[in-house]
């Protein structure tokens, strides 16, 4: 049997994915798994486990230059490159219209989303372009909706708690252990305050631990470096760098704290100790679960309005982001879930 996923972004939604991989070789022991991603997020995806292949569609960067001779160039080498195996399925895990015409330019039946799921992006007419539309509890984990989606297209039942399969060449740190402080995300209103990542960074130190500081882009650095200068020795803010690189720098620490990101995310599929933070009460969409089968990976989540009136200004209701006592529970709470480890490195 041979596959093919489209999931071409962003990168907590390529995380999110997956475990389908898996679920489908233990469904379909030897079958052969393509997947079509965005180029910036094919690293990761190379590190899987159980995928062949990976086709790099760089349609974010083609649409804003559509009409140059150089661009039409690479589509027509893509739509070759795509079209060159024949697959007993397609599976489209992303719902947008252009995941789906990827999918139905692909030769071999394609499946899809039929109808969007709470919280998640989703766009009519890819139910209309892909060849078999499947209609999903719209009430579910994103994380789960690829996996039923992708069992429901094959024919098998998804068991057992998700398998990433994420692959890294990464050793612990010697020395103190270090826990990693995801603190940047995509949006503002997911942003928790700076004050608290120093509290809680000085908490770590006092118990032992060192403080690595990850960033991407200027505002991120920016924000990493007063941080870091806040808790003075013992965090350190580490350079920009790849992908590749981030993961494996990332799989060499012994936990991770962090906001909803991709790189909290990629904590998960790691399966380090983690405590994911939410502003909202929205974890339930993409956040570790206790149904996922981890006890040494929890969300805290503040108790902002999701759903709520706007004023009469149009401003929404501003989020309240949990208090650094849960987060620093929650951590204790992690720690003291993975066998073998301490709680606090220096009582």
């Amino acid at each position: 049997m041979r596959i093919l996923i489209v999931k071409l972004s962003s990168l907590g939604d390529v995380v999110h994915s997956m475990p389908v991989v898996h679920d489908i070789r233990a469904a379909h022991p030897g079958a052969m798994i393509d997947w079509v991603v965005e180029p910036g997020f094919a690293p990761l995806v190379r590190r899987v486990d159980g995928v062949c292949q990976v086709i790099e569609c760089g349609l974010r960067r083609w649409t804003r230059a559509w009409w140059s001779a150089g661009v039409r160039t690479e589509w027509r080498a893509f739509r070759e490159r795509l079209q060159r195996d024949h697959y007993d399925a397609v599976l489209d895990l992303q719902g947008l219209t252009k995941s789906a015409v990827v999918a139905r330019l692909a030769h071999g039946v394609s499946y899809g989303l039929a109808n969007r799921t709470d919280g998640a992006s989703f766009e009519a007419p890819a139910r209309w372009l892909v060849d078999r539309p499947i209609r999903i509890e719209p009430h579910i984990h994103a994380l789960d909706r690829g996996r039923e989606l992708a069992a429901r297209a094959l024919g098998y039942r998804v068991a057992g708690p998700p398998q990433f399969g994420l692959q890294t060449h990464a050793e612990l740190a010697a020395g103190a252990p270090t826990v990693a402080l995801v603190h940047g995300t995509s949006r503002a209103d997911k942003l928790w305050p700076e004050a608290a990542w120093v509290e809680l960074g000085r908490r770590a130190l006092r118990e032992g631990w060192r403080v690595a500081l990850p960033h991407a882009g200027a505002v991120e650095r920016d924000r990493a470096q007063r941080i870091a200068s806040a808790l003075g020795e013992g965090a350190q803010v580490w350079p920009e760098m790849a992908l590749d690189a981030l993961v494996d720098r990332l799989g060499a620490t012994h936990g991770v704290i962090g906001v909803d990101s991709g790189l909290s995310h990629v904590a998960v599929a790691l399966n380090l100790p983690h405590v994911q933070i939410y502003n909202w009460p929205t974890a339930w969409r993409t956040g570790p679960q206790a149904t996922h089968g981890h006890s040494h990976q929890v969300t805290v989540q503040g108790d902002g309005q999701v759903d709520g009136q706007a004023d009469g200004h149009g401003a929404w209701p501003a989020p309240r982001p949990p208090l650094i006592e849960a987060v620093w529970a929650a951590w204790v709470s992690v720690r003291a879930a993975v066998p073998g480890a301490s709680v606090c490195p220096v009582v």
